[in-house]
């Protein structure tokens, strides 16, 4: 599948602008816990997969005009724009992506001239696998590797994750780009999202697989909640004295409770300092193979996500509820952003596609239309298409 997208683009690039495009592919990311806490220098625990982004690249034939093109081919949609007085646009959606690394790439010091680039993806939309990252990775190393600008993979991700701050609008964290950029083929990464740092993990499930389950919904509130959320973490870190919550322990937030924090705040800030110490726990769990508290954590994750930090929804409920209640589930949570995308799901292998069966019954009846299962395969990062 990979394959037919990146043969795609480049068809497309070929025929549109009659020559011979660099091609690169770029990986959404699954996150197996430790939602939420990048932003606040947490540990993750995500790995890329092999559904992402394609993008053809090359110089543009008509350096003289100043114009570059950029063709999103799912949306069939052109952008043209200049590298001068880049700022974002209003309501810009994907143009807004694709200028604001570039702009980002012109900062760092990097020598542009007009090109033209052809994306496609196949992760679907709304999922919570990351899209955005993945496009912001294409982008920055399809630019490095055409234009010989001689970044490194920490200093792209940084320009990734400023693109979707300053023109984007989302104070996203740092898992995302890295996981697409920095992810390994059948591995997970437990990262340090304060010192960048990660370890390589490969899981043995012992007869368990994953599942993910595609709600098919994404409410319009994670991007201004997304951020509401990130302001009210760094306000609490502050009146602590600390430069994150990362440094905060359960017993200092008692000391604020009632007092400098509502009981809803201090719930929110709370679920992120419990988030940080499961993850490090499970990095644990899984050194020991015992995959039944691996799934244990993800439903107090999911717990949390829902009933304290408050970024779940009804159908993302409703699919864990269901998990819950299947013997043969042994984890589940909400992954992404929150308020529609997928679950993960830790499901013994020989009932995989029953429990599929038995969650999309459940849905359509609840809600009146279908989940889909997303299969993935974990995944290198960004990369070069030889």
């Amino acid at each position: 599948m990979k394959n037919n997208l990146l043969d795609k683009v480049g068809k497309h690039f070929s025929a549109t602008f009659n020559a011979t495009p660099q091609l690169v592919f770029s990986p959404g990311r699954i996150n197996l816990i430790g939602e939420h806490v990048d932003y606040n220098d947490g540990f993750v625990f995500p790995a890329a997969i092999d559904k992402g982004i394609a993008v053809a690249i090359k110089e543009s034939g008509t350096p003289e005009s100043g114009i570059c093109t950029a063709i999103a081919l799912d949306l069939w949609e052109i952008f043209e724009f200049e590298l001068v007085n880049l700022a974002p646009l209003k309501d810009g959606g994907w143009r807004n992506f694709v200028i604001g690394v570039v702009a980002e790439v012109i900062k760092a010091g990097g020598e542009l001239q007009p090109f033209n680039i052809v994306f496609s993806g196949n992760v679907p939309s709304g999922s919570g696998l990351s899209s955005s990252a993945a496009l912001e990775n294409g982008i920055v190393y399809s630019l490095n590797a055409l234009f010989d600008l001689g970044l490194t993979r920490g200093q792209m991700i940084m320009i990734s994750q400023k693109a979707e701050h300053l023109y984007v609008g989302v104070q996203c964290g740092i898992m995302d780009q890295y996981a697409s950029m920095f992810g390994e083929e059948d591995h997970f990464l437990l990262l340090d999202c304060r010192s960048l740092e990660s370890k390589k993990f490969h899981i043995d499930l012992s007869g368990y697989t994953l599942v993910l389950l595609n709600t098919n919904v994404k409410h319009n509130l994670s991007d201004s909640t997304y951020n509401k959320r990130r302001a009210l973490c760094e306000k609490v870190a502050g009146l602590l004295g600390k430069s994150s919550l990362r440094e905060v322990t359960e017993n200092e937030l008692k000391g604020l409770r009632d007092k400098e924090l509502s009981e809803d705040e201090y719930q929110k800030v709370l679920y992120v300092v419990q988030e940080i110490a499961r993850t490090v726990k499970a990095g644990a769990v899984i050194e020991q193979g015992d995959v039944e508290a691996l799934g244990n954590l993800l439903f107090e994750t999911h717990s949390g996500l829902s009933k304290q930090y408050e970024v779940s929804c009804e159908e993302l409920d409703s699919l864990v509820a269901l998990a819950v209640n299947t013997p043969y589930v042994i984890g589940a949570r909400m992954m992404g952003g929150g308020f529609g995308g997928c679950t993960i799901n830790i499901v013994q292998e020989a009932h995989a596609e029953d429990f599929i069966a038995a969650a999309r019954r459940s849905y359509v009846q609840q809600f009146g239309f279908e989940c889909t299962p997303i299969h993935i395969k974990l995944s290198k990062g960004t990369h070069l298409i030889k």
